[in-house]
């Protein structure tokens, strides 16, 4: 896994901390999977709270931990940049 801004932790979930076995894209799709890439905005994750689990990141109907991974996302990336740089990163406000 490249570098995230989230974590240095690569070998553990960033939720659980059970062993990762999946690399979670922030944000998802085409482009912005290639922007998250790019940026850092993953994290490492175990399968059960990627993808398997009914409150894992995608497929919990709540979206809580995919907002919060968004929300901690942009907050960090604002450290660093700008609220405008990361608007037209993005096109979106999560906080």
């Amino acid at each position: 896994m490249s570098k995230s801004i989230l974590t240095d932790d690569y070998i553990h979930c960033f939720w659980c901390g059970r062993f990762a076995e999946a690399e979670h894209h922030i944000f998802f799709g085409t482009a912005l999977r290639k922007i998250s890439e790019k940026f850092g905005f993953k994290v490492p994750l175990c399968n059960r709270c990627h993808n398997l689990d009914k409150d894992s990141v995608h497929l919990d109907p709540k979206r809580v931990k995919d907002l919060e991974l968004k929300r901690a996302c942009q907050a960090k990336f604002e450290e660093t940049h700008s609220h405008e740089e990361f608007m037209n990163i993005i096109g979106r406000n999560y906080i």
